[in-house]
């Protein structure tokens, strides 16, 4: 079956597939930038590449996309098709199996963790974008009252430190040749760009639990940003939709400017080469499969509940399984180029210093805001070139919190389900992003970036997959795949392909329970260089990934202690049984099985019908003498 450009069937009205209640994408390519910009973040820029060349770098590329195929494409069409037959966020859509609703609970437990820590990445880059407005970047020399005696630059007469007295201060060749050593052995400098992130833009404290005051131009930052996200979405994916034209296309600009000055770099070419370089003894590696595997599966955004919640806004007929091969490609192939961008300049560094690639590789936020500003710190007009990096990671980091955001006031909206609250919806966003900005304050202390990376290790880790993998199983096992194809072929006019139907029911959970075991076997209590996490933080971290999972159990068990039946078997066969309001949400597309039931969301039908007089008179205004039309439907009168 065909479909046309925004999403429909041919011949069938746009106006009756709109969801009155909820509201649709404006068109169906702001929900394809929207998601792009949803899974394409940050962790494509400072992740990737270094996962890259640590594990065989062009060799890599081949477990890589073998994942992608197996796990992450399925994944993703799994997610967008489950929130668009519904039109319900992550919490509504388990009406399909009311006892498995912990999933949704889980899901906004990820989200609310994700959306704190990784707005205060933003506000950083804020920070990072507001310091390069000017002539010269202040973490290029090490004359400032932040650095310390082991400082040195790499960039003009800066190399030496500027800490040091005038008496050590010769220009006798023996000390020009010592401080020149002491400039190309990196491991034993300390680059002004580094100190500038740990001494001054954080005041980094010695302990994770010495929070000391809070930084006010991160905090300011922090404020900003949360501005910027409300304002966004101040109208829901009405106002969203509009700006991801910019936010989800911009960032490619920036990659192509960087990528092009990268590449006329002396040394640039060596840089690509190591990130390219294939070490094919490698593949045989389970922990180059397993980096791989986690990364496709983290980066996708999968179990976020932000698929789904994007997806539940598409009109009923779109084809999501397009969307999903579309953007799961972008997604990836944008960690690629990401990585030309990236080692083009990492090389021409380390020609500079006269040091291989690998001393100055990095990823995570010591890429972002250490190593590649010192990079930016040589090339000429370097305040241009770092105002388009951090712009660029803004942008990436936002389209990301968007989705996180919009998660979250979807599964409240959808879940109290009142007209105040559907009226009042920018009064629910604007109370999730105040609670967001204060809930993210304390990452703004001296001790902030300690807990940052607490979160971001702990938060959204193993609980993550095992979220996914009771998706899985509960759509395919408990609710029945049979049922979910003919759901799928009811929605898109044909089933799911046959690769897809395995995938789901077989491979992909193989796979997640892969990543899971993988996970587990290669953890590692974090650091922070060389600073280790004490003991009691740890629990903490792992409190918090549990505090996603344990949803699952316990709202089963309450599910199944509150439901009818004599016995414990009847309770949890009640349970896993599909709500009858479950099925598509509007009267017209509830055809077959569902046919004769109640709307998915009941208070759409009284919606619907309460405003039908008013509707049809609208259109019959409109047609003017164009012929009478049925009274039950916007389709002409045989």
């Amino acid at each position: 079956m065909g479909f046309v450009a925004n999403g429909t069937v041919p011949g069938e009205s746009v106006k009756k597939d709109e969801n009155l209640r909820r509201g649709n994408w404006g068109n169906q390519i702001e929900f394809v930038l929207t998601s792009v910009g949803y899974a394409v973040g940050l962790g494509n820029v400072w992740r990737f590449p270094y996962l890259c060349y640590r594990n065989g770098g062009g060799a890599f590329m081949f477990p890589y996309f073998i994942m992608l195929v197996f796990c992450g494409i399925p994944l993703f069409f799994l997610e967008l098709s489950f929130g668009q037959f519904a039109s319900l966020g992550c919490l509504g859509v388990w009406k399909v199996s009311p006892m498995f609703k912990g999933v949704g609970y889980g899901m906004m437990v990820v989200s609310t963790y994700i959306g704190i820590y990784y707005n205060v990445v933003i506000c950083i880059a804020f920070y990072y974008f507001f310091m390069s407005m000017t002539n010269l970047l202040p973490w290029t020399y090490c004359n400032n009252a932040w650095n310390t005696p082991d400082c040195s630059g790499v960039a003009g007469t800066g190399r030496l430190s500027a800490n040091a007295s005038l008496a050590n201060v010769t220009a006798t060749a023996t000390g020009m040749v010592s401080s020149i050593t002491e400039l190309v052995n990196r491991t034993k400098r300390t680059s002004p760009s580094e100190e500038y992130w740990r001494y001054y833009v954080l005041n980094v404290s010695d302990d994770i639990g010495n929070f000391g005051e809070v930084r006010l131009p991160i905090l300011g930052c922090l404020a900003i940003s949360w501005i910027v996200v409300f304002l966004c979405l101040i109208r829901g994916v009405k106002s969203s939709g509009k700006v991801v034209y910019f936010t989800a296309t911009f960032p490619y600009v920036v990659l192509t400017i960087l990528f092009i000055r990268g590449i006329t770099l002396e040394g640039a070419i060596n840089g690509i080469k190591y990130y390219l370089t294939p070490q094919w003894q490698k593949i045989l590696d389970a922990k180059v499969w397993g980096d791989a595997a986690s990364q496709i599966f983290y980066s996708l955004g999968c179990a976020w509940g932000g698929l789904i919640t994007m997806a539940s806004y598409n009109k009923f007929h779109n084809n999501c399984y397009r969307d999903s091969i579309i953007i799961s490609v972008t997604n990836c192939g944008t960690s690629v180029y990401a990585g030309f961008v990236i080692f083009s300049i990492l090389g021409f560094m380390a020609h500079h210093l006269g040091v291989d690639v690998s001393e100055v590789a990095d990823h995570g936020p010591g890429l972002a805001f250490v190593a590649y500003p010192e990079a930016l710190t040589l090339l000429p007009i370097s305040p241009l070139w770092s105002l388009l990096f951090f712009f660029m990671l803004i942008l990436l980091g936002l389209g990301t919190q968007f989705c996180l955001l919009e998660t979250l006031v979807t599964a409240i909206v959808d879940e109290i389900g009142s007209d105040w609250i559907i009226k009042n919806k920018t009064v629910v966003t604007l109370g999730v992003a105040i609670m967001g900005f204060l809930l993210g304050v304390p990452l703004t202390t001296r001790a902030g970036i300690y807990w940052l990376l607490l979160m971001d290790n702990y938060a959204a880790s193993f609980s993550l997959v095992i979220i996914s993998c009771i998706m899985c199983i509960c759509i395919m096992y408990v609710y029945g795949h049979k049922s979910y194809f003919k759901d799928v072929e009811m929605m898109l006019g044909f089933p799911p392909p046959i690769f897809f139907r395995i995938c789901w029911r077989f491979i992909s959970p193989v796979i997640i329970t892969f990543i899971l075991i993988f996970t587990v076997i290669q953890y590692k209590p974090i650091t922070y260089n060389e600073y280790v996490f004490p003991d009691w933080s740890l629990i903490i971290g792992f409190c918090m990934a549990v505090s996603s999972v344990i949803c699952i159990p316990l709202y089963g068990i309450y599910k199944v202690a509150t439901s009818e039946g004599a016995t414990m078997l009847e309770r949890i066969k009640y349970a896993v049984k599909p709500d009858r309001s479950w099925g598509p949400a509007l009267q017209e597309h509830r055809i077959g099985r569902y046919a004769g039931g109640p709307c998915g969301a009941v208070e759409t039908c009284t919606l619907k019908e309460e405003g039908k007089e008013k509707q049809e008179e609208i259109r019959l205004s409109i047609q003017g003498a164009a012929g009478p039309r049925c009274s039950s439907s916007s389709l002409p009168c045989a």
